[in-house]
């Protein structure tokens, strides 16, 4: 059943530019926008804004007061679990919330909404938006590897001409990719494109194009010891928690490449290390951790052969663009009555 009109409050500090396509994708659609009410990005894809900025009671206030009377919230307040937890309870009219986090499942589980909350309003998240981004991050983390980043690094501060020797190539490896979502199918493709052998885990065991075979999770162990790469785009549940783990290391070929631009959580860290030491894994490029930031005294970061990103490879200048016309399509969808792409699990919440 259509709907004739909604209203979008927009909770997140999203750039004027990118709210003038959004008033006009639908005349059914009231935006409420109040740019003096948000918290100020301090860089591109923060949106949860500046917490270091505090607004006035009355402007706090406000803001609030703009949240609890629409129909759908554009962005977690404030990234804030306990606002989103407020702003639900107290809007008995909510019916749709969007996350721009692709893993924001997890805000919304934090939130701890009760199970007639979680009937009643719709969460969804903006995960594909980073496909080409992450997957791009997927493919340096492979080639770093392959072509022994560090060794080469090391060699030109110390100003060493080594002799020549051989490097790994893509097209001559088998990788698998853990998660066949949004990240994963695009790392496929580009994957595909390089000449590589492609695996991926499935749950469902539908085929995805440019994967030569799907992996059943209960054969995982089994195809980790066939595979030169491993790259990981899982979320982060309490079903895929250190899905990583000492058993996974000891089941992998030696000198494996390992990348991850899921969840830090997928791995159990202290494993790692042990699997670095003991060379089954040649190169990790993380650009996500168990903790983040990372802490002071992980060995991860001084360890030579691994390569820290503090979580920023999904940014682009554009990303902001792509989550709208993600969250344009979904709103015509919901007022269409038809089904929203990317809603959370909320039994799983990814």
């Amino acid at each position: 059943m259509s709907i004739s009109a909604l209203t979008i409050a927009v909770a997140t500090p999203l750039p004027s530019d990118l709210v003038e396509p959004l008033m006009q994708c639908d005349p059914r659609l009231l935006v409420d926008y109040r740019p003096h009410l948000l918290l100020p990005q301090r860089w591109v894809g923060d949106w949860g804004g500046d917490s270091g900025v505090t607004r006035t009671d009355q402007e706090y206030a406000e803001y609030v007061q703009m949240l609890t009377p629409a129909d759908i919230v554009l962005g977690i307040p404030d990234s804030s679990s306990r606002l989103l937890r407020e702003v639900v309870e107290h809007n008995p009219k909510l019916r749709w919330v969007h996350t721009m986090a692709a893993g924001g499942g997890a805000q919304v589980k934090a939130a701890g909404l009760s199970e007639d909350d979680l009937q009643r309003v719709t969460f969804t998240t903006s995960a594909g938006v980073h496909g080409t981004t992450l997957a791009e991050f997927a493919l340096f983390g492979l080639l770093a590897g392959a072509k022994d980043l560090p060794r080469l690094h090391s060699d030109q501060c110390a100003h060493h001409w080594p002799d020549r020797y051989p490097m790994r190539h893509l097209s001559e490896m088998t990788v698998l990719i853990m998660g066949t979502g949004g990240i994963g199918r695009v790392v496929a493709n580009r994957l595909h494109a390089f000449g590589a052998t492609v695996w991926a885990t499935s749950r469902s065991g539908t085929p995805v194009e440019g994967v030569d075979r799907l992996i059943a999770m209960d054969d995982l162990h089994d195809a980790l010891g066939q595979c030169d790469g491993l790259v990981i785009t899982l979320p982060g549940t309490s079903a895929t928690r250190h899905m990583i783990d000492a058993a996974a290391f000891a089941s992998m070929k030696p000198g494996m490449i390992l990348v991850n631009v899921g969840r830090g959580t997928v791995i159990d860290e202290g494993a790692l290390v042990d699997a670095l030491d003991g060379q089954r894994v040649a190169f990790a490029a993380l650009d996500v951790t168990e903790t983040e930031p990372l802490q002071d005294d992980s060995a991860l970061w001084d360890h030579p052969r691994v390569l820290i990103s503090p979580h920023t490879a999904a940014l682009s200048a554009h990303e902001g663009e792509r989550i709208i016309e993600l969250f344009m399509d979904n709103a015509v969808r919901f007022l269409d009555g038809r089904p929203l792409r990317n809603v959370v699990n909320t039994i799983e919440f990814y």
